[in-house]
């Protein structure tokens, strides 16, 4: 992830010195406003575990949560004068979507008649996997579905980073997913090919110059961020059960922010929702800068460059995540409009 981190820094630079115009500066928020309801099926029993999802005209409208176990759910921090859609899905039951719904600033809004019907033939019985796994990997998957469109200016990929307070764990599928859609990206090429046209001007690594340098310094560059990406981003974090995004915090003072930001090298969520060292990241860096003293030049090997390149990596995802916390939201929010 190491090249995309660097198409990060550039763009939030530039993002930075931007003047805002008066407007920005002086529009107020506007005040949030709530959906809730309970979803019950036709005998009037409350359902537990149905994936409720809100949908809007942009992808960073959509959201989804899950019943309790009494049925209710409730959709907070919602927008005015945006056209909502909610849909609700629970195994067995037929899907039930709501008329189109548009708050009024700080509306509370109780949603009436989300009652799911039994469909009319299950002619298959899942064994062993519980209905709350179920709707949690239905969850997933559709998270990852808007992750995968987030992109700084509408251009540079920003697929680790979750916005939604009701984000759930990845499965391992999700998380190789994630991480193979990243490192085909044709903007992680692109990436691949201006780093290592830096590298060429400084004559780093020590290839030398002329098109066959070039050539491998792009392949050693193209190695360097697929072993980061897969082992860092997908490999450990399913073998360790941890989630390898950043969880954009967003509330409370600049400086709880800042530390939750600066913290996210080495602290990271685990699929049991709790917080631990991030071994996956910290070990995906230091496997990474390992494995390219395989094709690095001999100049360009050993112990000290290894810890060096980890070094280098641990700042990069420091200054990476404080510009996700402080910069990139905004900017990652314009581009999902296009959707």
């Amino acid at each position: 992830m190491k090249t995309v981190r660097i198409w990060l820094l550039i763009v939030a630079a530039i993002a930075i010195t931007a003047p805002l115009s008066a407007e920005e500066i002086n529009a107020p928020e506007p005040q949030a406003g709530q959906i809730i309801g309970t979803v019950t099926d036709t005998n009037q029993n409350t359902l537990a575990a149905a994936a409720v999802v809100l949908e809007g005209p942009a992808a960073s409208d959509r959201r989804t949560v899950l019943t309790n176990d009494n049925g209710f759910f409730v959709l907070k921090n919602l927008k005015s004068g945006i056209p909502y859609r909610v849909t609700i899905r629970a195994e067995g039951f037929a899907t039930w979507t709501s008329p189109v719904i548009t708050l009024q600033p700080g509306e509370y809004k109780i949603l009436t008649g989300a009652v799911l019907r039994i469909t009319e033939a299950r002619t298959t019985v899942t064994v062993g996997i519980k209905s709350d796994e179920i709707a949690t990997e239905a969850i997933a998957v559709e998270q990852v579905k808007i992750e995968e469109t987030q992109r700084v200016f509408g251009i540079v990929p920003n697929f680790y980073v979750v916005y939604s307070p009701e984000a759930v764990r990845l499965s391992t599928k999700l998380k190789f997913k994630l991480a193979l859609k990243l490192s085909v990206d044709p903007v992680t090429a692109l990436g691949i090919a201006t780093l290592s046209g830096i590298g060429q001007a400084s004559d780093s690594p020590n290839y030398g110059q002329g098109a066959k340098g070039y050539g491998q310094r792009f392949g050693a560059n193209a190695a360097d961020g697929f072993t980061n990406i897969m082992i860092g981003g997908a490999i450990l974090p399913s073998l360790l059960h941890q989630d390898p995004r950043y969880f954009y915090q967003g509330t409370g003072t600049k400086k709880s922010r800042a530390f939750h930001a600066l913290l996210h090298p080495f602290v990271c969520k685990g699929d049991n929702g709790r917080i631990q060292p991030n071994y996956s990241s910290m070990g995906g860096d230091l496997i990474s800068a390992s494995i390219s003293n395989l094709y690095y030049p001999d100049s360009n090997r050993g112990a000290t460059l290894v810890f060096q390149n980890f070094a280098a990596s641990s700042g990069e995802r420091m200054a990476s995540a404080l510009l996700q916390e402080f910069v990139l939201r905004k900017l990652t929010h314009l581009a999902k409009k296009q959707q």
